[in-house]
């Protein structure tokens, strides 16, 4: 009863609420160090743009959002309990676009191809995408749907990472954490990855190995700056 109650439109709605209030209360009381120091600079002429974060940062990544980037668009799970998250992305003016990657046989499921067609939309109206690289319970190996999606558009990935001194590190699969008000944070951008149009095969595992080694280091680096360790660098198996 209680997780029906919990999945009901006026839960979501109200989880919605309190989620975006929460990001904009941190955001507001944060003070921010970024690299490269100017960020608009970074992307200008490069937007739109594909911003990859591993799962585990996704509640943070409003905070990344730089001003110049007047519109974007966020892949949220199809799954219910992700309502939530979807509401609270469209009260920061983030369009949620609904689907997640997964084994092939579950993709239509999932809404793999309809998410990438949207997402392919929003792309080529302008608007940047937000997206986990990596897809669920495989927590950090980078997938091939965002590889493919920089292959279509013709538009760059930049790595991203965002970490706050202070926040709470949920004991999830991906080791997902929240940051806490009044703290420091870091955001990293990382270098930008481009898959040409005609890439084969080997450039594709290559571009997708590329993702994983700019995560990484993204998430190393945004660490090391609020004196902590990455609590998800050894999650990838060996």
């Amino acid at each position: 009863m209680a997780r029906r109650v919990g999945r009901s439109q006026w839960a979501q709605e109200s989880i919605g609420f309190l989620l975006a209030t929460y990001l904009r209360l941190v955001q507001g009381t944060s003070r921010f160090t970024t690299v490269p120091e100017d960020l608009d600079a970074f992307i200008k002429g490069e937007l739109p743009l594909i911003a990859a974060m591993w799962h585990g940062q996704h509640l943070m990544m409003p905070l990344a959002r730089p001003k110049t980037m007047d519109r974007l668009a966020v892949l949220i799970s199809r799954h219910e309990d992700a309502g939530a998250q979807a509401l609270a992305a469209e009260r920061l003016d983030i369009t949620p676009v609904r689907g997640s990657g997964g084994p092939a046989d579950r993709i239509y499921y999932k809404g793999g191809a309809s998410a990438m067609r949207e997402l392919m939309r929003q792309l080529e109206s302008g608007a940047s995408v937000a997206m986990t690289a990596d897809v669920p319970k495989r927590a950090r190996i980078a997938g091939h749907g965002i590889v493919a999606l920089a292959k279509l558009s013709g538009r760059p990935i930049v790595p991203t990472a965002v970490v706050s001194s202070l926040r709470v590190q949920f004991h999830t699969w991906d080791r997902a954490t929240l940051g806490l008000p009044f703290g420091r944070a870091v955001v990293i951008a990382g270098d930008l990855i481009r898959v040409s149009a005609n890439a084969d095969e080997a450039e594709i595992e290559a571009a997708r190995r590329a993702v994983e080694r700019g995560l990484d280091e993204a998430h190393r680096q945004a660490y090391a700056m609020v004196g902590a360790s990455d609590p998800g660098a050894q999650l990838r198996p060996a």
